[in-house]
């Protein structure tokens, strides 16, 4: 097998059990929250941005320093931390634990996802990156629809814990087969240091801000959540001050000079602040709102991950051709027409009329990501390309994370937190009608909000280079 090739397929396997996790935690999460010991919703709801938030501060750090030392060896620590981390998880005894035991998880997955692209981007010439990246994003996907039945199977056959065990065996093969198949061939920077400072900023400033977000949204507003929240703004806005001024900075603001690498970076992150609470929406809708068990509202989620595998990879072959331009824009204006269609939809709709937005907006998606993402990575330099990789999914985590908090912000704050909390909890209620259509109109809310965002990154998006950034260098290596 052609080195290229291996690299695929092991990178791809390290995608699918990442995202695998994700959603199989999500569709989870209501029994989590119901059935663990001492979990609370805030509990729950940091079950999923900790992992997520951790992932977001450490992949810059991480992304440089596999610049400095090896991309394949840190990937090859980060499957094998991601693993012992599921395995933390699934002998949780309380909310807090699982809480932190996800960390751990999150830990493990910046390393993989901080030097993901930028091992494909070595092993692939630059014709086939869109391809080779839409591949991966592809089998991604699928680990996201088995994660929804396999979530549902596994918790209402096995208990919540078993979703946990599932990434063992895979981790393990995958540890393994990374460690003795997988070989340096990137471009090592010499001489650089990390930026300490910059990532100490980035990741108190992020995480006082969605603390007091959260904070506030679930136990009622207070100066010292507002102060809390204001105390992470002015962290971040330090951190892009000084970010300026260092030799050495954990975010290369350089970069972005380079037009294809901005628009697809800005992009990007919109475009994961408009579909980042999507999922964990109507999870509850399913769940909460309407009373569905796991393995019945996975199902109903699966149409989006569906279309999603069927045009990622199309996209990605014709962006290699055609250029990601036309390919990531028109991707972004579908998702927004879905999350505007989402915005006017009844309460008690029938399936056969939710579905279509959710095959919409997952068409949209995978038009748009396997093309961008080619885009970023052909347009850094090489030997910038662990950083340039961290930037990229740190932004998109980022972007998740801001639409989690949002989202939760604005449910909060038109839904009586009891009622909220039995939604969230997936308790089956009597709720009374005035509280669900409350639920239902800040449902409403959050996915008008998000076809704005979608709209909005269609700008920098359409911004880029027609063909994409010229590049020397070819890459690849047999």
């Amino acid at each position: 097998m052609e080195y290229k090739y291996v690299v695929l397929t092991n990178t791809t396997i390290g995608v699918f059990m990442a995202v695998l996790d994700s959603n199989i935690v999500l569709i989870s999460l209501p029994t989590i929250i119901r059935d663990l010991p001492a979990t609370t919703t805030f509990d729950g709801l940091w079950v999923i941005m900790g992992y997520t938030l951790i992932t977001a501060t450490l992949l810059l750090t991480f992304g440089r320093l596999s610049d400095l030392f090896g991309r394949v060896r840190l990937y090859n620590i980060g499957f094998a931390i991601f693993t012992l981390g599921s395995g933390l998880c699934s002998i949780s005894p309380n909310g807090i634990s699982l809480v932190l035991f996800r960390l751990v998880q999150g830990t493990g997955g910046a390393l993989v996802f901080a030097n993901n692209a930028a091992i494909l981007t070595d092993a692939f010439p630059v014709t086939e990156r869109g391809r080779a990246i839409g591949i991966n994003q592809i089998a991604g996907t699928a680990g996201s629809v088995l994660g929804l039945v396999a979530g549902g199977v596994l918790t209402a056959y096995l208990g919540w814990r078993s979703i946990f065990w599932i990434n063992l065996p895979v981790g393990v093969f995958g540890t393994a087969w990374a460690y003795t198949r997988l070989k340096e061939i990137g471009v090592r920077t010499k001489g650089e240091k990390l930026d300490p400072v910059g990532n100490g900023l980035f990741a108190i400033g992020l995480s006082l801000f969605l603390l007091g977000l959260t904070l506030g949204a679930l136990t009622g507003w207070s100066l010292a959540y507002e102060g809390v929240m204001v105390a992470g703004l002015l962290s971040l806005l330090l951190f892009v001050y000084l970010e300026r001024k260092v030799k050495y900075p954990m975010m290369d603001l350089a970069l972005f000079r380079i037009r294809d690498f901005s628009s697809g970076i800005f992009s990007n992150l919109l475009a994961s602040v408009s579909r980042g609470a999507v999922s964990l929406v109507l999870v509850f809708y399913f769940q909460g709102a309407l009373g569905l068990d796991a393995l019945t509202a996975g199902l109903l989620l699966i149409p989006f991950s569906i279309a999603f595998v069927m045009f990622g990879p199309l996209s990605g072959f014709l962006s290699d051709k055609y250029g990601a331009r036309s390919f990531s824009t028109a991707g972004l204006l579908i998702s927004s027409s879905a999350f505007f269609w989402f915005s006017i939809f009844p309460f008690g709709a029938s399936y056969g009329l939710l579905v279509l937005p959710m095959i919409l907006a997952g068409a949209g998606a995978g038009i748009f990501v396997a093309p961008n993402a080619a885009s970023i990575m052909n347009a850094a330099p090489v030997n910038r390309r662990g950083i340039a990789s961290g930037m990229s999914s740190t932004l998109v985590n980022t972007g998740f994370l801001l639409s989690l908090g949002m989202a939760f912000a604005i449910m909060a704050a038109s839904v009586p937190i009891s009622t909220l909390q039995a939604i969230f909890a997936g308790v089956q209620v009597q709720l009374d009608p005035t509280k669900l259509d409350l639920f239902i109109n800040s449902m409403r809310k959050i996915f008008l909000l998000m076809g704005i965002f979608s709209l909005v990154a269609a700008v920098p998006s359409w911004k880029r280079g027609p063909r994409g950034a010229k590049r020397s260098e070819q890459g690849g290596v047999d």
